[in-house]
């Protein structure tokens, strides 16, 4: 076999089922329909004279020559990526270009506000778009192109470009006069005292979640809600406890207290993430570099 009878395309699908794991979901990654990205499989396998991937459980598993190409598969669609992408110039004050965000809600309200108004006076006819992903997508979407960046704190997301833009910890957020202010406690007291309180939970935060588990506070939950936007409203008219990042906590203005126990792991880091194939494309890293400026600690 020589590397003229190679299509560039067949090498994406390989790269995209290797990633994917999955066929449908590697088409839909690439915009293909399921029978061209069989059929694009299929004429690889002939080619290579190898199955290159197996049935399995949840969808499918490399071959050992697979495994052996992916790594240089991969590095060659990147390089090409790059070489490609430093064609092309990129003029913020001219561009309509269109980006796509990985983020929560809680990230919009951090970051959004200030980027936007930097994005007015130096790039006003740059469009953002959010596009929350599964967490265990994300890699894909980043990959895929489907996303430019997502931010957060995702220990999951692996094999990305990424920087590190604050540091933040797990906190309880009390309306301002709760009983529970009222007396002094710290460390363990402070943990142990929780199981007096009642809580809201927000459920698209996991470790929010996490923190209740292992705290042993599952039964004193009484309502779990999807966003974190809603919980000053809920926190500031009742006596429910909402557990969130302190320096969202802290932008809250006015009729509020905030307790800080030593949760296990209640220190996190949020990072900037995006993918190697298009860290070198113009556009990708004017606005990285507009990010770390405005948010990196």
């Amino acid at each position: 076999m020589h590397i003229k009878d190679i299509d560039l395309n067949l090498l994406r699908l390989f790269d995209a089922v290797h990633r994917a794991g999955n066929v449908s979901r590697a088409a839909e990654l690439l915009g293909l329909t399921q029978p061209a990205a069989s059929q694009g499989l299929t004429r690889l396998r002939t080619l290579l004279n190898d199955p290159l991937f197996m049935r399995a459980a949840g969808g499918v598993r490399p071959t050992p020559r697979a495994q052996r190409l992916a790594d240089p598969v991969r590095q060659a669609l990147a390089t090409l990526e790059q070489a490609l992408g430093e064609s092309a110039a990129f003029d913020p004050a001219r561009s309509r270009r269109s980006f796509h965000i990985h983020m929560s809600d809680i990230g919009e309200g951090r970051f959004l506000p200030e980027l936007m108004v930097a994005l007015r006076e130096r790039a006003p006819g740059v469009r953002l778009e959010t596009r929350p992903v599964p967490r265990d997508q994300t890699t894909e979407a980043l990959d895929a192109g489907r996303i430019d960046f997502a931010f957060g704190f995702l220990p999951e997301v692996k094999d990305t470009e990424r920087t590190l833009l604050l540091r933040d910890r797990y906190v309880v957020l009390l309306r301002e006069g709760h009983p529970f202010t009222r007396r002094r406690r710290t460390g363990a007291a402070l943990l142990a005292a929780l199981s007096a309180l009642e809580f809201v939970g927000v459920r698209s935060h996991a470790d929010t979640l996490r923190i209740i588990r292992e705290c042993q506070l599952e039964d004193r939950l009484r309502l779990v809600t999807e966003h974190f936007m809603v919980l000053p409203a809920i926190v500031r008219a009742t006596d429910l406890a909402a557990i969130m990042p302190r320096n969202i906590a802290r932008n809250f203005e006015g009729g509020y207290a905030i307790v800080e126990p030593p949760f296990p792991q209640r220190d996190f880091a949020v990072a900037l993430h995006w993918s190697r194939r298009f860290a070198a494309d113009p556009g990708n890293r004017w606005l990285r570099g507009v990010v770390e400026a405005l948010f990196r600690e």
